[in-house]
């Protein structure tokens, strides 16, 4: 039983781990996309301004979240991250190839 408990646990504590990391990296990947945009000329400052405060609102959110439980995020925090993260990507993309989105 307490092999059971344990080896719970640490999945559970792994498994946290790993995603963090897959917030960090994506985020990564997102910040680069947005220098590669600005390097390019595909990102005027105005859309990069605006890209850059939405990527610091979510990071904000996402640092506010993991203090209020431990450290952790709730599985519903870790979609509405992911879901917002996905909605930047999306920016990004429209952003760097000029297409008409709503703001």
């Amino acid at each position: 039983m307490k092999k059971l408990v344990l080896s719970t646990m640490m999945a559970a504590f792994l498994a946290s781990g790993i995603y963090a990391q897959e917030i960090r990296d994506r985020k990564e990947r997102q910040q680069a996309r947005i220098a590669q945009g600005v390097k390019s000329g595909q990102l005027t400052a105005g859309e990069t301004a605006r890209l850059e405060r939405q990527e610091a609102r979510i990071n904000r959110e996402t640092r506010r979240d993991r203090a209020a439980n431990g450290g952790k995020l709730t599985p519903a925090e870790k979609a509405r991250i992911n879901h917002q993260q996905n909605v930047e990507s999306a920016r990004i993309y429209n952003k760097k190839h000029n297409a008409k989105t709503a703001q």
